[in-house]
């Protein structure tokens, strides 16, 4: 991930032990009117998507009236408290990711998913959480990066596959490239074999959507690879994408998340909103494989995007 200077640069960020945002019993912070700051931190998680993300959001914001900053902070165990804290006033994040983040958080790590292939479900469960946090979630928008799954295109060929139905009814064998967790994660394995009914006879543990599982699947040493929907670099690979046509995956749509008392006002969600009937999911692959494989500015390939749209001047 580049480093910023200047107005997008990276900041260093210290979460102490009072860096925790309103306690949960303290209803009046977090039903307190939506504070309007006139400077606003934005966070980044640390990957190409979210860097872009974050770049989009400022340069709107700043477009807005207000002075912005960015900050990468790559672990949500870091970032999240300090939004709810307001040392960073708005992230981009992905509504079903980031519902089953927080639950987990108020009810363990064994609590079951809240996310849910519905957009509905999955963003009434997210507010409902993100509330008494003093968060608010603004309303999500046509780009979705969710788990998917691809093959090499010879093989979709051979085997007339469009979608993981199609596979499942198959019968064909399948090995896995995926990360060590998708044996018992709901959306891959387990998934897969009950929603679809695919006969995966193992997971080969080279993570998701890496060079090392892309190349297993291109060579033929396996025969699938766990990776995004937002994924750039699938071509070169020469693989495709397998429609999830059962919706195994939850919709994880990018969502803003603003920390209420300093971002809440309707001058930030009017200038984020833009976003919502313009941004596809292809346009973040798109931009994406400019940030990696052209290796051009992440704060470039927003603003070029942004003009190109009409939604800067």
């Amino acid at each position: 991930m580049r480093p910023r200077t200047a107005a997008g640069a990276v900041l260093l960020l210290t979460v102490t032990a009072c860096a925790t945002g309103p306690s949960l019993e303290n209803r009046g912070a977090v039903t307190a009117p939506p504070g309007d700051s006139r400077h606003l931190t934005v966070g980044s998680a640390g990957f190409t998507e979210s860097d872009l993300l974050a770049q989009m959001y400022a340069q709107l914001l700043n477009q807005a009236g207000y002075q912005t900053s960015l900050i990468t902070v790559a672990n949500r165990e870091l970032y999240e408290p300090a939004l709810e804290s307001g040392q960073i006033d708005v992230v981009p994040e992905y509504a079903a990711t980031f519902a089953d983040w927080l639950d987990a958080k108020a009810d363990g790590p064994d609590a079951p998913s809240v996310g849910s292939p519905d957009l509905t479900t999955t963003m009434k469960a997210l507010r409902r959480l993100a509330a008494p946090r003093g968060l608010t979630v603004l309303d999500p928008g046509r780009a979705v990066d969710q788990n998917a799954f691809a093959v090499t295109a010879g093989y979709a060929r051979q085997h007339h596959l469009r979608t993981l139905s199609d596979l499942g009814a198959s019968g064909l064998e399948v090995r896995l490239a995926a990360g060590d967790e998708c044996v018992r994660r709901p959306y891959c394995e387990p998934g897969l074999k009950k929603v679809y009914g695919i006969h995966v006879t193992g997971v080969d543990p080279k993570g998701v959507g890496t060079t090392q599982a892309k190349r297993a699947v291109q060579n033929g040493q396996d025969q699938m690879v766990l990776t995004t929907t937002t994924d750039a670099t699938l071509g070169q690979f020469g693989l495709v994408l397998l429609a999830d046509d059962r919706h195994l995956q939850n919709a994880d749509h990018v969502v803003p998340v603003v920390n209420r008392a300093r971002a809440g006002g309707e001058r930030v969600i009017k200038a984020l909103g833009k976003l919502n009937d313009v941004l596809t999911t292809a346009d973040l692959a798109a931009m994406n494989q400019q940030v990696d494989s052209w290796r051009r500015l992440a704060q470039d390939v927003a603003r070029t995007w942004l003009r190109d749209k009409g939604l800067l001047k």
